[in-house]
């Protein structure tokens, strides 16, 4: 699967971009590993491979990841991470725990 595709891209701000506006900036898009409980949500973009957005692993935490790692990562079991297909766009106050 790939992670991310242009149309996704494209609609991601640049790093740096929603500073200010808090729980209200958007997720533009959700990963997960299917055999863990680790989720990713980016609300931004490097336009390279960096995102910026909200982690929920062992705990709640905002910061950067990578494409290129998430790209490489494997699962407890060895399954790669994938992109939500169905996730819509959402404020972040939807999502943070």
């Amino acid at each position: 699967m790939k992670l991310l595709t242009e149309d996704i891209k494209k609609n991601l701000p640049e790093i740096g971009s929603t500073d200010g506006q808090g729980l209200e900036a958007v997720v533009q898009v959700k990963f997960f590993t299917p055999d863990s409980s680790w989720t990713w949500f980016a609300t931004e973009f490097d336009g390279q491979d960096t995102f910026y957005g909200y982690v929920d692993g062992l705990a709640g935490e905002f910061g950067y990841f990578s494409l290129s790692e998430l790209e490489s990562v494997e699962g407890p079991m060895g399954l790669k991470i994938e992109r939500d297909i169905v996730f819509e766009p959402v404020p972040l106050k939807e999502v943070v725990k």
